[in-house]
């Protein structure tokens, strides 16, 4: 059994300090605290049930529900991929920039979920869709970068580097086989129609969050 678990950018470091990256992981972090604390109760009432929706009650869910996280791996997972890509796009586009770019990719992602499967009683919740809009924005602004990620076989790890390209291009590709399918993760569902949603809206969004002065002064650091 194997795996590969992206740690960051090799090929570049922000030349800004990735405060809402930073700030974003803390909320998610104080949010899991909060499940924590109040249980099944909490996650159900914040969770994105998508027949609710429909139905026109509890639409405040399409954006807290990608704050929440169905367990521990789910959380850990998801906080390593966004510190992963999250800080090279929230250079590229500056801190509002990208945080409005984050917040609409995760709704985007919900709605995306919501739409492909309305009546749904299964809450869904977590990062995931909007993580995936920053990986989609992450292939279109930089596919030649090496990722430093470690690869898992068995036992055995490794250190190893990816082009950008690649590793993301393999993730969409088994969101796309997993499509329709839900995983359920403790009391919650995790979506993957809201991860290809979400990364459709980052490849074709992100060049508009881009702040061409950031992106300039990036490129004179890589001469």
């Amino acid at each position: 059994m194997g795996g590969l678990i992206p740690l960051s950018d090799a090929s570049r470091r922000p030349v800004h300090m990735p405060v809402v990256t930073i700030l974003i992981i803390l909320v998610n972090i104080l949010v899991f605290v909060l499940e924590l604390i109040h249980g099944d109760a909490f996650v159900t009432r914040w969770s994105a049930i998508p027949a609710d929706i429909v139905s026109g009650h509890h639409w405040v869910t399409i954006l807290t529900a990608m704050f929440m996280h169905g367990g521990w791996s789910h959380i850990i997972g998801n906080m390593i991929f966004l510190w992963a890509f999250g800080p090279e796009i929230e250079d590229a586009m500056g801190p509002v920039r990208f945080l409005i770019f984050y917040v609409a990719g995760g709704m985007v992602a919900m709605v995306a979920q919501v739409a492909a499967n309305p009546h749904s009683t299964i809450p869904n919740l977590g990062a995931s869709g909007a993580i995936a809009a920053v990986m989609g924005a992450f292939l279109v602004t930089y596919p030649r970068d090496r990722i430093k990620s470690i690869l898992m076989i068995f036992v055995f790890f490794k250190v190893t580097f990816i082009p950008a390209a690649l590793l993301i291009g393999f993730w969409f590709v088994t969101q796309l086989f997993s499509a329709g399918a839900v995983a359920n993760v403790q009391s919650g569902g995790v979506a993957y129609l809201a991860h290809v949603g979400g990364f459709i809206f980052g490849t074709v969004t992100c060049r508009l969050f881009e702040d061409p002065r950031r992106l300039a002064m990036q490129r004179s650091l890589d001469i």
